[in-house]
């Protein structure tokens, strides 16, 4: 199969019907020259996001450690032995400070992440409470708790909630190699109750576990003909854990993890396609070319639940050095236009 080079400059709409993406035509994008797939990329990127801000979203974790899953790339299994221990639910005072810190420093989106297979009607209520605390603050509100029901769904809309993320984590035919503790339906089911419920769906996977170029397809395919496809898409570079069972797993190509970037903004032009976990081994350089290939989101902070992040200083120089600015400055800047035009 061939694929043109060439996309219109045009504004694409949400589509309400899936895209019908096979994965042999996503495993053409991947095949593209790299200085081609990144101008097109990067043309699929100005056309939806012409003012090219980057989202920075700050995330939490709420409870970590103690997971009975056994999710091969994740620290907080207990069946590893990783140094991490089970931890109970911090208190909503301490999730208000992290929030309120979290928006001092230019974060728009605050995410709370549980490790638990799903959560029970208690921790929905506790989690209820700090997801109207932070929405009351002004942040977009997202949360990461396992697998949900549709009732669970509906009361985490109704507390306030904007986004559920529940990743795909790998391509389908893949995935039995990396979770045997559930099954890929599982988490499409998940996933629609997420959208039954009105919520906004954050789902991406991580890359570099070991899978093929095709099975890397196989993520973007599907991900990209969900209906519709994610609000967010959050890529992840694995972090290899002393103690999990991906420790030693050859690391996978930058400009590969670059090339992936690229496809997401192709195949779903309007999400907020995220650098997540990785970034710290990426480094400056690997990072400008995901700018440039169309991710417009980052995970802001120097944690991500349990493992390293660029810190927010390193961050906040990178983004200058470049000359791209956030949502919080672009909304301040256009505020401070409209007040100059208003006089007041």
């Amino acid at each position: 199969m061939t694929v043109s080079t060439q996309t219109p400059l045009v504004r694409h709409a949400v589509p309400t019907t899936p895209q019908n993406w096979t994965v042999d035509a996503v495993a053409d994008l991947f095949d593209i020259p790299f200085n081609d797939l990144l101008y097109r990329a990067q043309q699929v990127h100005r056309a939806n996001f012409p003012e090219g801000e980057i989202e920075l979203a700050t995330l939490l974790s709420i409870k970590t450690g103690g997971c009975p899953e056994d999710c091969a790339y994740c620290p907080q299994a207990a069946r590893y032995h990783t140094g991490i221990e089970a931890g109970k639910l911090v208190p909503l005072a301490e999730v208000v400070a992290a929030a309120q810190a979290a928006k001092q420093n230019g974060a728009t989106r605050f995410c709370m992440g549980a490790a638990w297979r799903e959560p029970k009607g208690r921790d929905i209520e506790k989690v209820q409470a700090m997801v109207s605390a932070v929405k009351s603050l002004g942040l977009e509100t997202c949360a990461t708790l396992g697998m949900l029901t549709d009732e669970q769904a509906v009361q985490l809309k109704e507390s306030g909630l904007d986004y559920y993320n529940h990743n795909l984590d790998t391509a389908p035919e893949y995935y039995g190699k990396i979770i045997t503790t559930r099954v890929y339906q599982d988490r499409l089911d998940t996933l629609g109750h997420v959208r039954r419920a009105g919520l906004k769906v954050c789902c991406g996977g991580i890359v570099g576990m070991g899978e093929s170029r095709e099975q890397r397809a196989g993520l973007i395919a599907q991900l990209a003909n969900l209906d519709p496809y994610p609000e967010s898409v959050p890529i992840n570079h694995l972090v290899q854990v002393a103690g999990t069972p991906l420790q030693g797993t050859e690391p996978l190509d930058p400009l590969e993890f670059v090339r992936t970037i690229a496809v997401a903004r192709i195949t779903m032009p309007q999400a907020r396609v995220r650098l997540s976990a990785g970034r710290r081994e990426l480094g400056e350089a690997v990072q400008t070319l995901c700018f440039l290939a169309g991710a417009n989101s980052i995970f802001y902070g120097d944690k991500l639940l349990t493992t390293g992040n660029p810190e927010a200083e390193a961050d906040r120089d990178l983004l200058a050095k470049l000359g791209l600015k956030t949502i919080a400055e672009r909304a301040a800047a256009n505020c401070m236009e409209c007040d100059a035009r208003t006089g007041s």
